[in-house]
C-alpha cells in the first residue's frame, strides 16, 4: 500500500504525525495538501486545518480523518474537550472518510478512549494522539475488515471554535467544580483566567512532579 500522513505544520500533532510516519513503512508525510502530487491508495489527514477540494481527494483511493466524537454527534471543533467539560471521560472517535461536508463522511470505524478523569492538557494530547495513531495502524493491519465504510445516522449536533475567552474561571464556583475546565486549558496558549474588580489574573495548573495532588501557580496580574 501506498501511504501518506497529512498534518498542519507548527502545531501540538507534528511530532506524533512523526512517529506514525516511522511506524508506518514507506510512509510519506506532508505538511500541506498541495504538495501532495502522487495517488495514495490512503492518506491519513490528521489535526489539518486546510479545506482540500474534490480535487485533490480524488487522487486517493481513501482519505482517512480521524475525529473525537460519535459522529454525526459532535462535529466542529476541539470535540474531546468540549466533551470533558460536559463531564465525558469515555470518548467516542470515528474514523471517516473525508468528503466535502463538515465531518459528514462515511465511518470505516469507531472506537472509545477511556480517561481517568484526572488528565491534564498535556496528557489528554498524548493520548488523543497515541489513540489516534493506534487506529491508523489498526486501519492498515485489518484493511480487509474496514475498507468498506457506512454512512452516518444519527441526531447531528456541532461544536463551535474555542477561544481564549473560554478559559475564563468564575470566581463564585468552586474549583472542584471548574476541574473539567482546568483540565483543558492551555497553560501557554489560553491558560485560565478570572477577572476581579477589573483585573485579570492568570492561573496556570501543573500536576505536582512526585505525584498526587494538583496544584495552582504562577498567579500573574
Amino acid at each position: 500500500m501506498k501511504i501518506a500522513i497529512l498534518t498542519s505544520p507548527n502545531q501540538w500533532f507534528v511530532p506524533y504525525a512523526k512517529i506514525l510516519n516511522n511506524k508506518i513503512i514507506s510512509s510519506e508525510l506532508y505538511f500541506n495538501h498541495e504538495n501532495i502530487i502522487k495517488s495514495y491508495d490512503i492518506v491519513f489527514i490528521l489535526s489539518y486545518h486546510k479545506i482540500i477540494s474534490k480535487e485533490y481527494l480524488k487522487k486517493n483511493k481513501h482519505n482517512i480523518v480521524i475525529h473525537a466524537s460519535a459522529l454525526p454527534k459532535g462535529k466542529g471543533w476541539a470535540p474531546m474537550f468540549w466533551q470533558i467539560l460536559e463531564g465525558n471521560n469515555d470518548i467516542p472517535f470515528s474514523m471517516f472518510e473525508a468528503d466535502s461536508g463538515i465531518d459528514s463522511g462515511k465511518i470505516y470505524m469507531q472506537r472509545v478512549l477511556k480517561l481517568t478523569g484526572y488528565e491534564l492538557n498535556n496528557e489528554l494530547r498524548d493520548k488523543q494522539a497515541n489513540f489516534t495513531i493506534n487506529m491508523c495502524l489498526e486501519f492498515i493491519k485489518n484493511y480487509h475488515i474496514y475498507q468498506n465504510p457506512k454512512a452516518q445516522y444519527g441526531v447531528e449536533s456541532v461544536y463551535s471554535k474555542r477561544n481564549i475567552e473560554d478559559s475564563k474561571l468564575d470566581i463564585n464556583k468552586t474549583i472542584k467544580e471548574q476541574f473539567n475546565l482546568l483540565r483543558i486549558v492551555d497553560n501557554e496558549n489560553y491558560p485560565a483566567f478570572f477577572e476581579l474588580d477589573g483585573h485579570r489574573y492568570i492561573l496556570k495548573i501543573e500536576l505536582e512532579k512526585k505525584g498526587g495532588e494538583v496544584e495552582l501557580i504562577d498567579f500573574l496580574d
